[in-house]
């Protein structure tokens, strides 16, 4: 995040002063909170993967839809690749009151529409934070109608996967063509080689305590064919539905 420049627009909330975040509150500005995780990737790709990505949809997003990012946050829960060089894990709980305590922040200084959106999609991370959101919307859900907020949860990879079968094979995933295709486009100096094609099966229900052993590379897709066109055209395809989000929120008449 650069400081901006003298005269020019922001779309940082954190880079906003005390009367710029009021007014924001009072205009009803729409923030959206990226998520992240500090997690491998495959020898090619850097452990913030998750975060360049969440944070890159959500500052494009707010350009285009003329809302708020966030102070992101770049830690989650990494159950499948926590026992990997690099990555760290953060707990259930820990998640889940950090969550809401942002939430409750924003709210309390006037903020009611708010899109969390995480980078990272694993089961248990992506539950945590639909858990959170239903905590602070069960909170207020006996307030009159103006002032109850409107919270929505989604991974960017809830779009991306949605290019698969038509532009990409259905068993690509975690560190293959898609996302290295993302952060080619978005950091290509953080790209550390071609990678190497890995397609793991997995124990469909089986609780397994080493699931790294499983895929033993830390992929599961062939990131050997990425590009930074096809990152180009994912990337747009998520800001693009991530925008209509941001727009729903914006065009309410009233929260519900």
């Amino acid at each position: 995040m650069c400081a901006r420049a003298r005269g020019t627009e922001t779309y940082w909330f954190d880079e906003l002063s005390m009367k710029e975040a009021e007014q924001a509150a009072k205009d009803g500005k729409v923030i959206i909170i990226p998520v992240g995780s500090v997690e491998e990737h495959g020898d090619h790709l850097p452990l913030n993967t998750d975060s360049l990505q969440a944070e890159y949809v959500a500052l494009e997003v707010a350009k285009k839809a003329n809302c708020l990012v966030s102070s992101p946050l770049r830690y989650g829960i990494c159950n499948s690749t926590r026992h990997f060089p690099g990555t760290l894990s953060i707990s259930f709980d820990s998640l889940r009151m950090i969550i809401i305590d942002i939430l409750e922040e924003f709210i309390r200084n006037g903020f009611r529409r708010i899109l969390i959106l995480s980078g990272h999609a694993g089961r248990t991370h992506m539950a945590v934070l639909k858990l959170a959101a239903r905590s602070v919307i069960m909170q207020h859900k006996d307030e009159k109608a103006s002032e109850r907020p409107r919270i929505m949860v989604c991974s960017d990879y809830d779009f991306a996967y949605e290019l698969k079968g038509k532009h990409f094979g259905e068993e690509d995933a975690h560190g293959g063509t898609i996302e290295t295709s993302r952060v080619m486009a978005i950091r290509s100096d953080l790209i550390k080689g071609k990678g190497r094609a890995s397609f793991p099966e997995m124990p469909r229900f089986e609780i397994v305590p080493d699931p790294e052993r499983y895929f033993p590379s830390g992929i599961m897709g062939d990131p050997t064919i990425a590009s930074v066109e096809k990152g180009q055209m994912i990337n747009e395809y998520v800001v693009k539905e991530v925008r209509k989000l941001v727009e729903e929120l914006k065009n309410a008449k009233k929260l519900l």
